[in-house]
């Protein structure tokens, strides 16, 4: 199963590390680092040019690392598509 996070960008779901909203993940200086390195490595993506409300951390497997996605639909919204879809399963 895949989670849609905006304008055509899929995630499969059992790759997600983690969906966090970005207002208040982003306050800990620990994020602000991870954030800023990942950029540099070019590990993150946009799903909309609009200002993103949410962030998901998840594994890209066909380039063996981390990768981050933001996306303009709130972390509340992405969670609940994921529990649509049948929750998280291992």
């Amino acid at each position: 199963m895949y989670l849609h996070v905006g304008n055509n960008q899929n995630i499969r779901i059992r790759d997600i590390i983690g969906i966090f909203d970005a207002d208040t993940a982003t306050v800990s200086a620990v994020t602000k680092k991870y954030l800023s390195e990942a950029d540099g490595s070019g590990s993150v993506t946009f799903a909309s040019e609009e200002i993103p409300k949410s962030f998901v951390l998840y594994r890209n497997r066909g380039k063996g690392k981390y990768c981050v996605c933001f996306s303009q639909l709130s972390s509340a919204s992405l969670c609940g598509r994921v529990e649509q879809l049948g929750g998280w399963k291992n």
